[in-house]
């Protein structure tokens, strides 16, 4: 057995040993996974343990998934490849997750999906005791509104890398770095950056990668100042990060803005009154950037996404320091808006690392049991 695969199989005997009550530790056997329909058309997985079922589940929110694509189950595997289904079974847990009814922007509807799922699990299992969700990115956005505005139905919950300070400064930081982008680097991605033409969509990965990439590799300091004035994360010991941060950066702009608009009633974006800073001529970047008035309609829609800091559970948060895609300040931010209680069951959990989501499965399983433990 390779080295990884045995540190991997020590983490998950561990966690089981802690998670498990002692007689069923030697006794848990996977299930087969079943997969239905939600009231409101979303697709849903249930995977009970065949044997050694605790009476818990875990109910998991995926993250983003591009318009266009197929509802399926999306990110249900770690970076390591782990599978999350297999892993909570062999934990005692039962695993269920939904495709959502769309794809795009679904946070509201993936947090109603949710809660169907958790009823239709209930109907079909009703010595289930206590219910736990997780989410990534958006799913952990989902995650976090949940246990504030559904608390009855969960016992804890786990959001790694996700907006939860603002969801309205997440969306403005994706188009903030449009704009200085295009800047830097006019023309390389034609139309506006609150109205992305379908040519650069369906040519990103054959086209324009390629030619961002040339871009950046050609002018690296232009590339580090870009990074400078949007205040986007990437590693320094570890030059090839800035570009992958620009293509994450770009890629949402690209793939995520059209389907916001349509489902905000227009753009929430604007910059009339913003000064950027950390460029090497302030004055000239804030005379030549392109400016842009939000749409009232799409500032009010965005209200419904936010988060309060205000939940009855506990709330333990993942999230890697030098995020590139959703910045750690959300953390922070979340932080300042819980009142002396909230505080009490919000356990942020820091990983200093770079990048998005990128966590190993003894740091998610050690975020799944402080959430357990938590009174």
């Amino acid at each position: 057995m390779p080295r990884s695969s045995r540190a991997l199989l020590a983490v998950v005997l561990v966690a089981a040993c802690l998670l498990l009550p002692s007689a069923a530790r030697a006794q848990v056997i996977p299930g087969t996974c079943v997969t239905g329909v939600l009231p409101h058309g979303a697709l849903s997985r249930v995977c009970v343990p065949a044997s050694g079922w605790n009476g818990d589940l875990v109910v998991y929110a995926h993250g983003y998934v591009a318009p266009g694509l197929p509802l399926d189950f999306y990110q249900t595997s770690l970076p390591d490849g782990t599978s999350l289904p297999a892993l909570v079974q062999s934990l005692g847990y039962a695993f269920a997750t939904t495709s959502y009814r769309q794809n795009g922007l679904a946070i509201l509807e993936g947090a109603d999906d949710i809660r169907e799922l958790v009823a239709a699990f209930g109907a079909t299992h009703p010595a289930l005791a206590r219910t736990y969700v997780a989410g990534l990115s958006e799913g952990g956005l989902v995650a976090t509104l949940l246990a504030e505005r559904s608390p009855e139905l969960f016992t804890g919950a786990v959001a790694s890398c996700a907006p939860i300070g603002s969801f309205l400064g997440q969306l403005e930081y994706f188009t903030d770095f449009r704009v200085v982008f295009d800047y830097y680097f006019p023309g390389l991605l034609p139309a506006s950056p609150i109205q992305i033409p379908n040519e650069i969509l369906v040519n990103w990965q054959s086209k324009y990668v390629p030619a961002i990439t040339a871009a950046l590799r050609a002018h690296p300091a232009k590339t580090l100042e870009l990074l400078r004035v949007t205040k986007a994360s990437f590693d320094p010991a570890k030059p090839e990060t800035a570009a992958a941060t620009t293509l994450d950066l770009l890629w949402y702009n690209v793939f995520a803005n059209n389907d916001a608009v349509a489902k905000l009633g227009g753009s929430p974006f604007g910059n009339k009154l913003k000064w950027y800073t950390g460029s090497s001529n302030d004055l000239l970047l804030n005379l030549r950037v392109q400016r842009f008035t939000a749409s009232p309609i799409a500032r009010r829609a965005v209200r419904a996404y936010e988060t309060n800091g205000q939940t009855a559970i506990p709330l333990v948060t993942l999230h890697t320091t030098a995020d590139d895609v959703v910045p750690f300040l959300h953390e922070l931010a979340y932080l300042a808006k819980a009142d002396p209680v909230g505080r009490g069951k919000f356990l942020p959990v820091p990983v200093v690392r770079y990048g998005h989501c990128n966590f190993t499965t003894n740091e998610v399983l050690r975020a799944f049991l402080l959430a357990v433990k938590q009174p």
